[in-house]
């Protein structure tokens, strides 16, 4: 029996290039703004997004290797969903990010005070 709470990420996590070339492609942008409302099975993205099913595996394929989207099997079906840190890595991908949040972590702790 296969296991319905196996959740996986692969890849290449820390890679920020390949975070910037995951999220660059317009097929690959549309599956994160379905999941960012919702965790969607396969058939559900396949459903919103009308490309050929191998192309649609092999865009979820580059995703979970930049570690943006997570897996988990439910009996046949699999489902997506954004991972956890799937926007942090998207803004610290870009170039001078770590300034931007710094700068924010600054003004927030100030303007607590």
């Amino acid at each position: 029996m296969i296991d319905s709470n196996k959740t996986e990420v692969t890849g290449i996590v820390g890679d920020p290039l390949a975070v910037l070339q995951a999220i660059a492609d317009p097929v690959r942008w549309a599956v994160l703004d379905q999941l960012a409302d919702a965790p969607r099975c396969v058939c559900k993205l396949q459903d919103r997004i009308s490309i050929a099913g191998n192309l649609l595996s092999y865009h979820l394929k580059v995703l979970r290797e930049a570690g943006l989207i997570t897996s988990a099997r439910r009996g046949r079906w699999i489902d997506y969903s954004l991972a956890d840190d799937a926007r942090e890595r998207m803004l610290a991908a870009l170039p001078g990010a770590g300034a931007l949040t710094l700068d924010a972590d600054i003004h927030l702790s100030l303007s607590e005070s």
